[in-house]
């Protein structure tokens, strides 16, 4: 029997790097999986990639309070309630000073990365509560520990739900449900990407290589992460065996927060 048998997971964020990780380790064991995403291609692309009847998807934006209760619902109808909802919807930015942000920029990453969770919150946990309570993973980020030069909205965001994450760890215990965060430093995936070529663009980096290496250099394991890595630690914690981890900041980041505040 594996480790999530019997319980179902909405995974936003589902046809990103990690949040396609987290949904084949998750079906792997055992659990009915709902993706989330704003692209039906590439949900479609992870669905098959993840090749498990029980794994399906929904196309929805996060920031929209009627696509969340949507999705909420359609798992519901599909698999008959959410045990696990890992909240992992999530946007970089561009990279600027704090004065040349632009507004709009600012506003969009915290719609997405801050407002999207509280809604997935908001419409989750009534519905967890009724199986008995669950599991709540938020994905934060280093960022989230520390400032970002260049990326205040993404920090700032990252900060934010750390502290959404600590008020409904508290809320949550009286309805049986856990909500944890798990805070990666880079990982390989499509965010890493785009931060990549964006300094490459603009702060003097001649190759996204060069970029690369420069953020290697400052982890005390020398890499980036893996999605797996991330999706293993975020397994833990939807699955009972964390049963009495509520309320945790889990870093997934190699040592690079080691001895910081």
């Amino acid at each position: 029997m594996g480790r999530l048998t019997g319980k179902v997971a909405i995974i936003t964020g589902g046809a990103g790097g990690i949040g396609r990780s987290a949904g084949k380790i998750f079906s792997k064991e055992g659990a009915k999986v709902v993706l989330v995403d704003l692209d039906e291609n590439a949900l479609k692309d992870a669905v098959l990639g993840i090749n498990d009847e029980n794994v399906s998807y929904v196309v929805a934006d996060t920031t929209k309070p009627e696509e969340v209760q949507g999705f909420v619902n359609t798992t519901i109808q599909r698999y008959g309630g959410v045990d696990i909802f890992l909240a992992n919807a999530g946007i970089e930015g561009e990279i600027h000073s704090i004065v040349e942000t632009p507004v709009e920029m600012f506003d969009r990453v915290m719609s997405v990365n801050v407002r999207g969770v509280w809604l997935g919150l908001k419409y989750v946990m009534p519905v967890m509560s009724e199986r008995g309570g669950g599991s709540i993973v938020i994905t934060s980020s280093t960022a989230g520990r520390r400032g970002s030069a260049g990326m205040a909205p993404y920090s700032t965001s990252k900060h934010a739900v750390i502290g959404l994450m600590r008020s409904a760890a508290l809320e949550g215990s009286d309805m049986g449900i856990r909500v944890n965060t798990v805070n990666p430093s880079p990982i390989q995936t499509r965010m890493m990407r785009s931060i990549e070529e964006m300094r490459v663009s603009e702060h003097g980096f001649a190759t996204t290589e060069e970029v690369q290496e420069s953020f290697a250099v400052g982890n005390p394991l020398r890499r980036y992460g893996e999605p797996e890595e991330v999706a293993r630690l975020m397994l833990f914690l939807a699955s009972d065996e964390s049963s009495y981890c509520n309320g945790g900041v889990y870093m997934v980041d190699g040592g690079t927060t080691a001895g910081r505040i």
